[in-house]
């Protein structure tokens, strides 16, 4: 008997054509089955066709009900979030389209009957007892997705004689298939296995293919097969049609014990409720090819992934003056390396368990060396934890960001950058004082006071600063200020210059004071300034809003 409902097959999309061919293929072998009236697939990004033609071919035919079934093996941010959201734009694109949304493919006995066959014809003979199989999944986000892949593991192991079955994933979660196959050599496997958990040809099948035969090199006396993925055939068809009735009589169950799209689990609070947009794949290459329709590829902000470190800038001290950017990345780590200079509050307000590393850079008192934080940093990212880097200010404003951005690239960890906003400007502003001004100064520059003039290590020209008309801003100067100053009158600058200093700028406590150049240092260790404190330097500070500017401190950069 034909149903009447039309079938709406929704893949993801892949960079394969292969994959893309096996998506094809399986659409044209449930059609000819002609147990459903009518069949269309399309994809929500990378691929042809996109879905948005499968649904106007529908509706062209007149249909206004469909069932949809995203062709997933296990409900992830894809099946739970972004096909949803496609389908939400179809809906307004055609007024009156209704759907009954279908449920993930896995796991089902069927499937692990396909799954155990592709094992059996990589083993060609071999028998089972003597047998472990790596079961690779995609690998996911989404931490019921990835207890999904472990439960069909149990499930294939299951009364099939196999000596074993062991999960990894081949992104994002862990173990990585180089870590599970290291963990049955060293359970004793001498044959194992690899079975890729993945319905068609694609990037990522692919990549568990070449990483399989990487470690069969290394490891002469081990028999390592890889076993073809699910692909188009009939069990797989049979699966889409018993979904597509299940749909239709309204039994979509789906597990929501452990959706971290609906209950806060350990480490992905930040999902719950979280709207999706379709979005590549992380491990997708977005090298720009394949056909972009009317999908977005990014979320609007980047969320940190397990095994990034995130190295952001807190901005000048008050915990309101980080980036929304950089906030939501710090309601999503697992671990935050912080700066004696980062923002305290933020640190407070972390979500319990969450580790918090103390990089404990106080000037002149016992110092995390850079490397041991650039090692800190790598081995939690390994571990597969999110990682904040957590820094004052602008992390390439003197933070020594860059230099944790190259290590982690040395070590083969990913990181995100997000800027923020630096002391340089923001504590001259908190006191009023514009760091450029029209008519008064057309350039700001920004010095590290860390080295005395002098220094062999420094690189700081300071005649052509003395010589300069525009704005200096100093950060790390407590200790250097006077012989600064002292240089910059040498070389022509101006006694007179009106010099700012603020400490602990933007905070109840902050503290501010104005005097001339020629008596900075003075001040400096009259009133036992100390870090943080921000010294600025030109005619800008007379304009400062609560004093009238006097006329010689302007005049004297005439």
């Amino acid at each position: 008997m034909t149903d009447r409902t039309p079938l709406l097959i929704v893949g993801h999309g892949t960079r394969s054509a292969a994959g893309v061919a096996q998506f094809g293929a399986l659409v044209e072998r449930i059609r000819r089955r002609g147990a459903v009236a009518d069949v269309e697939g399309g994809f929500i990004e990378l691929s042809r066709p996109p879905l948005t033609d499968a649904v106007g071919a529908l509706v062209g035919r007149g249909h206004r009900s469909v069932v949809a079934l995203p062709l997933v093996l296990a409900a992830a941010g894809h099946g739970k979030g972004d096909i949803p959201a496609a389908l939400a734009r179809e809906r307004q694109r055609h007024p009156g389209l209704r759907y009954a949304y279908g449920r993930p493919l896995g796991p089902h006995p069927r499937l692990q009957e396909v799954l155990a066959e592709r094992i059996d014809a990589a083993l060609d003979g071999a028998d089972r007892a003597g047998t472990w199989v790596a079961l690779i999944g995609r690998g996911s986000t989404d931490p019921d997705a990835n207890a999904e892949v472990t439960k069909v593991a149990r499930l294939l192991w299951e009364g099939r004689g196999y000596a074993g079955v062991e999960p990894g994933f081949i992104s994002l979660a862990e173990p990585s298939v180089p870590s599970v196959l290291e963990r049955l050599r060293r359970l004793g496997a001498r044959r194992i296995v690899v079975a890729p958990y993945f319905l068609f040809a694609g990037v990522l099948p692919d990549r568990i293919l070449a990483q399989s035969r990487e470690f069969a090199a290394d490891h002469p006396g081990l028999d390592v097969r890889v076993a073809e993925v699910i692909g188009d055939c009939d069990d797989l068809a049979d699966l889409v049609l018993e979904r597509h009735a299940e749909a239709l009589r309204g039994d979509i169950r789906m597990n929501c014990d452990t959706c971290a799209y609906r209950v806060a689990l350990p480490g992905f609070a930040d999902k719950v409720g979280r709207p999706q947009t379709p979005h590549h794949h992380p491990d997708d290459p977005a090298d720009g090819h394949g056909h972009h329709h009317h999908h977005q590829h990014h979320h609007d902000a980047p969320a940190l992934r397990p095994g990034q470190v995130a190295v952001v800038g807190g901005g000048p001290g008050p915990d309101d003056l980080i980036t929304v950017r950089g906030r939501a990345l710090l309601d999503a780590a697992d671990v935050v390396v912080a700066d004696r200079l980062a923002p305290a509050g933020l640190l407070r307000r972390l979500r319990p368990g969450v580790l918090v590393v103390d990089a404990a850079k106080v000037p002149r008192g016992p110092s995390m060396s850079q490397d041991a934080i650039n090692d800190t940093l790598v081995a939690h990212a390994r571990a597969g934890r999110r990682v904040v880097r957590l820094k004052g200010g602008d992390p390439y404003v003197f933070g020594r960001g860059h230099e944790e951005v190259l290590a982690c690239a040395a070590a083969g960890v990913e990181t995100v950058l997000v800027p923020g906003v630096s002391s340089a400007v923001a504590a001259p502003g908190l006191a009023g004082v514009p760091v450029t001004h029209r008519g008064v100064a057309h350039e700001v520059t920004v010095v590290s006071g860390h080295l005395p003039p002098g220094h062999p290590d420094s690189l700081v020209d300071w005649a052509a600063l003395a010589r300069a008309r525009g704005t200096l801003v100093l950060l790390m100067a407590v200790d250097t200020v006077g012989r600064i100053a002292a240089e910059l009158l040498a070389h022509g600058r101006a006694a007179a210059t009106p010099v700012l200093v603020v400490r602990d700028a933007g905070h109840p406590g902050q503290w501010t004071a104005r005097c001339r150049l020629d008596e900075v240092g003075a001040l400096a260790t009259r009133d036992d300034v100390r870090p943080p404190a921000v010294f600025v330097i030109g005619p800008v500070v007379a304009l400062a809003a609560d004093t009238t500017p006097a006329p010689a401190a302007v005049s004297a950069q005439g």
